[in-house]
């Protein structure tokens, strides 16, 4: 047995990930293309710039936030994850770090409270960080933070805390990327699509057919995984916990996901808590 990978669920060797920023009203429009052809997206949020309720915005406004009983709404769809953006989207690495915790904890708070759920996940605004607004996260209980940075591949992510993307959607690669994406078998490592932006930049660009072709594209495949941030990240890390026998044939699964490995041509599922031998 000489080579060992990490598979995605049912044994598939590719993953899709969007992340879109702000809650602004075009996310309703944004969801409703994901619905339509079933792929899941992380929505990073500032739930201290939520708008008074009944907002009317001047006409030509672009950058529109929703109200917090809209985003209740809207964002509780199980293609949608919840992930913080800070309270008030100031940069982050400009502030004194007792004040950026405050912005980091503060807006955690406020949407595990709306959401009733965990979060985790987080986009830095405006992109920019420092170390210590990194190791600011690790200590808030943030366990991947998204910049803006684009690397044109499909590689896993090494550094959960500067998580870098495949490319925003106005990059003039993004349909190239996305044709070699679909058209390719990755033969060794499994491979991750992460798509992010802000919606509202398809009202102020005229190019919702951007999107609307990307999703057509890459969507309703067998040999593609839709995951949010979150769900990338722990499957991820639930295959780094596994326990390998001396001999790299026994593998035992501590975490509560089931998680798929290729052995050399052989693709196992090792269960939640089981053990499994590779070459039975």
């Amino acid at each position: 047995m000489n080579h060992r990978y990490m598979r995605f669920p049912e044994g598939k060797r590719k993953a899709l990930t969007l992340s879109y920023d702000d809650g602004v009203e075009q996310d309703v429009r944004l969801m409703e293309l994901l619905e339509r052809y079933q792929v899941k997206c992380t929505f990073n949020l500032n739930s201290g710039c939520y708008p008074p309720e009944g907002t009317v915005y001047p006409a030509g406004t672009i950058h529109r936030r929703m109200p917090e009983s809209t985003v209740s709404r809207l964002y509780r769809s199980p293609l949608a994850e919840v992930a913080g953006h800070s309270f008030t989207h100031p940069f982050l690495d400009q502030l004194a770090p007792s004040q950026a915790m405050k912005e980091i904890v503060d807006d955690r708070i406020r949407l595990e409270e709306q959401f009733g759920k965990l979060v985790r996940g987080f986009a830095y605004p405006y992109g920019t960080y420092s170390d210590v607004v990194v190791e600011l996260l690790r200590a808030a209980g943030i366990v991947y933070a998204r910049t803006v940075e684009s690397h044109h591949s499909f590689k896993l992510p090494q550094d959960w805390l500067r998580l870098g993307a495949t490319c925003h959607h106005d990059d003039p690669m993004l349909m190239e990327l996305a044709g070699e994406f679909v058209s390719q078998t990755p033969e060794r490592d499994s491979w991750l699509f992460y798509l992010w932006g802000h919606s509202y930049e398809f009202e102020q660009h005229g190019n919702w057919d951007v999107i609307e072709n990307f999703l057509k594209t890459v969507s309703g495949r067998e040999d593609v995984w839709y995951a949010t941030n979150l769900e990338v990240y722990d499957y991820c890390k639930a295959y780094e916990r596994l326990i390998f026998s001396a001999d790299g044939k026994t593998v035992y699964n501590p975490s509560a996901l089931p998680v798929w490995c290729q052995f050399d041509d052989e693709i196992v599922e090792v269960g939640a808590g089981g053990t499994v031998r590779a070459d039975k």
